[in-house]
């Protein structure tokens, strides 16, 4: 999915990108991706921490946050974070991916999500209608 959105390259936390990158996000909360993402970027670099929560950052070679790269971390939305971007909807193309299940098949649902068989995001509804986009 973060190919056809747009991803220059997408990886396992064990393979390394051909080229440096811009910037590494990490979705994964594993602190110990942290000093690999930095390795990944080039001068100037970023590494996202998008997780709301992530385990502890081991200790790294300052060399690795050398030539400016930096670590930083997205913040929980605001409310006008989220009033702003509910303004600014209606104005923007972009689109959601996401696989819905009624709350009856939230077992199937968790199954789905470990074996990798939806992209985005699966979402349970009360109700018996189900749809995927």
């Amino acid at each position: 999915m973060a190919r056809d959105l747009g991803a220059v390259w997408t990886g396992a936390s064990t393979d390394s990108p051909p080229d440096l990158l811009e910037a590494a996000i990490l979705f994964a909360p594993v602190g110990d991706l942290v000093p690999a993402a930095l390795r990944a970027v080039d001068r100037g670099g970023k590494v996202i921490c998008a997780g709301i929560h992530m385990s502890d950052i081991p200790s790294f070679p300052y060399r690795l946050l050398w030539e400016e790269r930096e670590i930083v971390s997205v913040a929980n939305l605001t409310r006008q974070d989220g009033e702003e971007f509910f303004s600014l909807a209606g104005e923007i193309h972009f689109r959601t991916h996401f696989r819905s299940y009624p709350l009856a098949h939230a077992n199937e649902a968790l199954s789905a999500l470990r074996e990798g068989r939806v992209t985005g995001a699966a979402v349970l509804f009360p109700d018996t209608e189900a749809e995927e986009n």
